[in-house]
């Protein structure tokens, strides 16, 4: 295994970000989709989510960034480095937000990447490598299934024609609607391989501030699997129907439902399971349901364990289904194997949040994030700071500014150490890479 890169020990090792100036820019950004409570509805390719857009874009111009469109949406802005032989080093997340969202998921890893830019045109400190921003199309998947979708496009797992051709929960066409807001942009998909890619996100969960610690390593990325699952049976009168003659899609959906939570008791460990939508149709309080639809959410860090709450999920339908003689049509709507980050990036996280003299704990996610896309084409990290309470994917989340601010002071040291580590490079980035943006020819 190589040695993990050490952060630099010159002149740019005391070079701290303004957190007051990224805090700015946090609720600034925060404006736009806001909500009750404090937290944004921005879903993606939606006119909050062009609103949003637009003002990224012009803080990456106001810094004088190369910005680059691709044909997916993401946006990628460069800040160029003295090799321009050599291929970029990559950060960024996305703005776009779920329906009940919070102001910094995600929005915290683009704009803490345009704090360090910033902070190294203030000081006059250049890179040999280039460092890109990048936000990336619907990464929640909340519109349009499956979540990380512009980064997975942008990584080659998923072809683009396919993925403009994705329905979304409102019917929409994605991409009518990245025309619609204007940013169906001319550069091509799969993107260009960065050297490296590091996201920082908040962690969206309790683990950092139940310990006390300010930095998470993170080290890979749950599983996930998410189903649809249509329960079809036979509408009836709530009062005349006897209960043994029933087809109620509405009980059999229930009964998936607890089983959703029964798999996750079988299968133990690091099993999580969810059921976030359930809708009845004809959805009326004196008919018997004739159809359901609901969904699962299902994650682990085990890919075996995770094949087994699947199987044991689609037993338990069959099951339900006979029991109550209905049929059950079940459809993938995303599936992604755990990911294990780069060791040596992990490395560099750690040591430089040391360094800096911050508390550090390796750690996993829990949630899936663009970072673990990147990590089919580059090595790849993540850096969390703590939630309040856990709380995400609700308005009250919230991150103390402090760590905020140390979570983008490890990504600007985390940066600048991948930055300028062409010395380590393989043989085979020697040559001359294409740059984020690169038409092809």
């Amino acid at each position: 295994m190589a040695e993990p890169v050490r952060a630099r020990s010159d002149a740019a090792a005391e070079l701290r970000v303004d957190g007051a100036r990224l805090l700015d820019r946090l609720t600034d950004l925060a404006a736009v989709g806001a909500i009750d409570g404090g937290g944004v509805c921005r879903l993606a390719l939606t006119e909050h989510d062009r609103d949003a857009r637009e003002v990224v874009v012009a803080w990456m111009h106001d810094l004088g960034l190369d910005v680059h469109i691709d044909a997916i949406g993401n946006v990628i802005a460069t800040r160029g480095g003295r090799r321009p032989d050599l291929a970029p080093v990559m950060c960024g997340s996305h703005i776009d937000s779920v329906r009940t969202g919070g102001k910094y998921d995600g929005t915290f890893g683009v704009l803490a990447g345009l704090e360090v830019i910033e902070t190294l045109e203030r000081a006059g400190i250049s890179t040999d490598r280039a460092i890109a921003v990048a936000f990336f199309t619907d990464e929640e998947g909340a519109r349009f299934p499956p979540d990380m979708l512009g980064s997975l496009v942008y990584a080659g797992g998923l072809d683009v024609e396919t993925a403009l051709d994705t329905i979304g929960i409102d019917g929409a066409r994605l991409g009518d609607e990245l025309a619609r807001i204007g940013y169906g942009g001319p550069f091509p998909c799969p993107g260009p391989p960065p050297h490296a890619f590091v996201e920082v996100h908040v962690e969206q969960g309790p683990v950092l501030e139940a310990a006390g610690i300010t930095i998470g390593a993170v080290t890979s990325v749950q599983g996930i699997s998410w189903q649809e699952i249509s329960v079809t049976g036979q509408s009836n009168h709530a009062g005349t129907t006897p209960m043994s003659m029933r087809h109620d899609a509405g009980h059999a959906a229930a009964r998936i439902a607890v089983a959703v939570r029964e798999v996750i008791a079988a299968v133990g460990r690091h099993q999580v399971g969810t059921v976030g939508s359930l809708r009845l149709q004809p959805d009326l309080v004196n008919v018997v349901a004739g159809r359901a639809t609901l969904t699962v959410d299902l994650r682990n860090t085990d890919e075996a364990e995770l094949r087994r709450a699947e199987e044991l999920l689609a037993d338990a339908v069959a099951t339900i289904a006979s029991d109550e003689h209905v049929e059950i049509e079940s459809r993938s709507t995303a599936r992604f194997e755990p990911v294990e980050f780069d060791e040596r990036v992990i490395a560099l996280v750690d040591d430089t949040a040391r360094t800096l003299g911050y508390s550090v704990r390796r750690m996993p996610s829990g949630a899936g994030h663009d970072a673990q896309m990147l990590a089919r084409v580059c090595p790849t990290g993540m850096i969390f700071v703590p939630s309040h309470k856990g709380l995400s994917h609700n308005v009250a989340e919230h991150t103390d500014p402090a760590d905020l601010e140390a979570g983008a002071n490890v990504l600007l040291h985390t940066l600048l150490a991948l930055s300028t580590e062409s010395a380590l490079l393989d043989d085979a980035d020697r040559g001359a890479p294409a740059q984020i943006g690169e038409r092809e020819s």
